[in-house]
Parts: structure tokens; C-alpha cells; sequence
């Protein structure tokens, strides 16, 4: 059996939900300067060089790369040769994100209860906490800042079987035309 202290998993999750609000993974940041490298139009270049500074200025300042922080969405793998000692899984993923949510100032949206009690928790808590349980001694934890405006220009489509891929490669690429330039197409997480 393989014991996990209730304190690492507060750390490790606090850390997370300020990593992820503050830095943009170095991937992304490359894909998007690759892309500044290649675009031609003027107006295109500022708004691309306006995301790497902001970017920048996030990770360097340790300030959230967007205003929307999201709530804390968690997928965890859960071994069942694993023992949380000190606590429960389920309240050190809260407190982490509470700490990080708290320490790294970034907006709370979430409200005790949204039906009788609509009042901001002010820390992001309870998080969202999904979780697998797996064979095994080992403990996942991935965290997925889910950010309020992210569905504002979505889609919802039926496609027959026979549309296939090509029919589903047409329906994201005439979602995104017909969302056009309004930001809410494009949230910030």
C-alpha cells in the first residue's frame, strides 16, 4: 500500500491552480509566436504580440494570463493500492484549490449553493472533482481551470453516420466562421 500525506495533495493542488492560471504552457507559447512569425497582416501581428507579452508578464509577474480564472475542474486517477493519510482525497483537492485560488489572487465564481444559497464562496471552492479509480499505487491529479465564457459561442449539430470525419471537420470550421471575429469565440482559458 503505498501512503500519500493529505498536506502533499494540498500543495500539489494549490500549486497547479496558480501554474495554470499564470503560465501558458510552453507548447501553446511556441505555437502562437510560430504563428506570429508567419502572419501577414499588420493588425493580426499586434494582437499576436499583445497575447506573448501578456503571457509573459503573467508568468513573470505571477498574475493570472486572464481575468477569468475558471473554476477548478479535477480529473484524478485513484490507485486502489493508495492511502490519503492526514484527510480525505476530497478535502485536500478543496483546500489546495482554495489556497490557490486564494494566495494567488485569483477570481472566485463559485456559490456555496446555486439554488438557496446563491453566495460566492470567494475561494473556488467546492471544486469539481472527478474521479477514476484505477489498479495500482499511483495518484493522478489533473486540473482543468474551466472558465465561464468558453461556451458562449459554441455549437450543438446532429451528423448522420455517414457524414464521418469531413462531416465533423465542416461543423467546427463553419462553427468557428460563423462565430467570426467575437471574442467570446476565443475565451481566455
Amino acid at each position: 500500500m503505498k501512503i500519500i500525506q493529505y498536506s502533499t495533495i494540498v500543495s500539489a493542488v494549490k500549486k497547479m491552480c496558480i501554474d495554470a492560471a499564470c503560465t501558458l504552457p510552453e507548447d501553446v507559447l511556441a505555437r502562437i509566436k510560430q504563428a506570429r512569425n508567419g502572419e501577414p497582416f499588420p493588425r493580426a501581428q499586434v494582437i499576436l504580440d499583445q497575447i506573448i507579452e501578456n503571457a509573459d508578464i503573467a508568468n513573470n509577474k505571477r498574475v493570472p494570463i486572464c481575468q477569468d480564472t475558471g473554476f477548478a475542474l479535477f480529473f484524478v486517477k485513484l490507485g486502489d493500492g493508495v492511502k490519503i493519510e492526514g484527510g480525505t482525497l476530497e478535502d485536500a483537492v478543496n483546500e489546495g484549490t482554495r489556497g490557490g485560488y486564494v494566495d494567488g489572487y485569483l477570481r472566485g465564481s463559485i456559490v456555496s449553493d446555486p439554488i438557496f444559497d446563491r453566495k460566492n464562496t470567494h475561494d473556488n471552492t467546492p471544486a469539481m472533482i472527478h474521479i477514476d479509480l484505477t489498479k495500482g499505487d499511483g495518484l493522478e491529479i489533473t486540473l482543468l481551470p474551466k472558465g465561464g465564457g468558453s461556451e458562449n459561442m459554441g455549437a450543438l449539430g446532429m451528423l448522420k453516420p455517414s457524414d464521418g470525419l469531413r462531416g465533423v471537420m465542416d461543423f467546427v470550421k463553419n462553427t468557428v466562421i460563423s462565430a467570426g471575429g467575437n471574442h467570446a469565440a476565443f475565451p481566455c482559458r
